[in-house]
């Protein structure tokens, strides 16, 4: 059947869509969600269709295109395409077998994987399949070959080098940059650690987004290799070069409701080590009652998760537990963040010793993991003779930044409020959502310079009237949105 294009003028970021008017999709017996191929001369595709209710949207005898595939067809509004049947991916019959509770075999995670890179699979059925292993659960064998799924159809770091050590958080405490203060110390101590971490999806900044206050962050795999094997490390953003790119489509699926189905979990995580080539990994996991993993019980369950499946990796893995209930630091939001870590690498008196303690603590279990003798004494060594410190300029012009950048260049928003102690007495309580929620309606993290600085801990007295924290913005209007956040929610307690 023959059809006259009509240009949407409107992208999915990803998906294949084409929509059909009603009397069209009638005549074909057609329905939304279903497959078309859709040919132009000598290129073709398959789009999932959408059906238009009016002929002001889509007129009978036109199909709309969403911008996805005008590109892949090259085709511009006018143009004249054929259209004819296709059945559904198969990935869509194993999400149903899943949804029966039926265990998934490889060569049916490989193909749903596969489709989703393709972008052949619609929200609604990766939902369904997010949902399904939420549900009915995942096994062991499904949890490792959806991993080695993700990896196969997703970029990977080639470098001839071992060991290659790496490290995860999982997630849920603001100021949490250990990173940044790690890979330059592994890096000093000569071994490789290629690190890729993601954006903020909820928290005030992700280490990408930190990171990126020093140097770029969206490098191709081809410049993080050359970083890598000019400096032993990287800090880089994971997405830019579409390492396990599934898992990234998953995650913004899984996100809204917060589903983090065991399973996925430890495939994404695991999938985005093995990109990178790791052979030995640190997993930290920080307990608290606003963090990923709220119980001491889960926390040693997934440990024993990711060592069995790091086994069938070839990866040697290493939990660690650690205390979530506060934030960690001082600065939280982009800018105070790299503030804070440039003063722990130049170890100026203002440095955040919670954070670098965490960060010490950190490269010696993965320098133990490698063998490395006397490595608390070694990693202190490398920071408090400036050797990370350097490792860290040399990491931040190869990937493009300016090596001699100083804390006093990193200005916060300009507008701010110092909340100061109602009363005598101590912080009782330092809540992470309430901090996370008010430092990200100031603007963070795409504001790089919105953010809050934190001058007091749990358990430290305070008088009347000292400061506890200063809230930042670049504008009124976000200072206002961020304060608004923290009168609704509260979460700072004195006692």
């Amino acid at each position: 059947m023959k059809l006259v294009v009509k240009d949407m003028d409107i992208a999915t970021g990803g998906i294949l869509v084409a929509v059909l008017n009603e009397e069209d999709a009638r005549r074909l017996d057609l329905f939304p969600e279903d497959r078309i191929k859709i040919k132009f001369r000598k290129r073709e595709t398959t789009a999932i269709i959408d059906i238009a209710q009016t002929e002001k949207a889509v007129p009978k005898g036109h199909i709309g295109l969403f911008e996805e595939v005008l590109k892949k067809l090259n085709v511009k509004d006018g143009d004249i395409v054929d259209i004819d049947l296709r059945p559904k991916p198969s990935g869509v019959f194993a999400i149903r077998k899943k949804l029966d509770g039926i265990p998934l075999k490889r060569k049916e995670i490989f193909e749903i994987i596969k489709e989703l890179v393709e972008d052949k699979l619609s929200q609604v059925e990766l939902t369904y399949f997010i949902g399904a292993c939420y549900t009915k659960g995942m096994t062991l064998d499904e949890t490792v070959n959806l991993t080695k799924a993700i990896v196969h159809y997703g970029g990977k770091l080639k470098i001839d080098r071992y060991p290659i050590l790496d490290k995860h958080c999982t997630g849920g405490v603001p100021g949490n940059r250990t990173s940044m203060l790690i890979v330059p110390i592994i890096a000093a101590a000569g071994y490789t650690i290629p690190k890729t971490s993601s954006r903020s999806i909820t928290s005030p900044a992700g280490t990408a987004d930190t990171m990126e206050v020093l140097a770029p962050v969206a490098l191709t795999l081809e410049q993080m290799k050359k970083v890598v094997l000019k400096t032993n490390g990287c800090i880089v953003w994971g997405g830019a070069m579409e390492l396990a790119s599934a898992d990234d489509k998953l995650i913004r699926l899984r996100d809204p409701l917060a589903l983090d189905p065991e399973g996925m979990l430890l495939a994404s995580i695991l999938a985005k080590k093995a990109a990178v080539g790791a052979t030995h990994v640190l997993i930290d996991i920080p307990l608290g009652k606003e963090t990923k993993i709220k119980t001491k019980t889960k926390a040693l369950h997934l440990e024993k998760k990711f060592k069995l499946v790091g086994k069938h990796l070839g990866m040697n893995i290493r939990v660690m537990l650690s205390d979530g209930k506060e934030p960690i630091g001082n600065g939280i939001g982009p800018v105070l963040e790299a503030k804070t870590v440039l003063w722990t690498l130049m170890r100026d008196p203002r440095r955040p010793r919670d954070l670098e303690r965490k960060a010490v603590r950190m490269a010696t279990l993965l320098l133990e993991m490698v063998g490395v003798k006397n490595a608390r004494r070694k990693v202190i060594e490398i920071l408090k003779s400036g050797e990370a410190y350097r490792k860290m300029k040399e990491i931040i012009e190869a990937q493009g930044g300016d090596p001699n950048i100083k804390p006093e260049d990193l200005v916060p928003g300009q507008f701010k409020y110092t909340y100061r102690a109602p009363r005598t007495g101590y912080i009782a309580n330092i809540d992470c959502i309430s901090v996370r929620k008010m430092v990200r309606a100031a603007g963070a993290p795409k504001d790089k310079d919105a953010g809050l600085f934190l001058y007091k801990h749990e358990g430290e007295s305070v008088l009347e009237g000292e400061p506890i924290f200063t809230l930042y913005a670049h504008s009124k209007e976000k200072l206002r949105f961020g304060l608004s956040m923290f009168k609704r929610l509260g979460g700072i307690e004195v006692r």
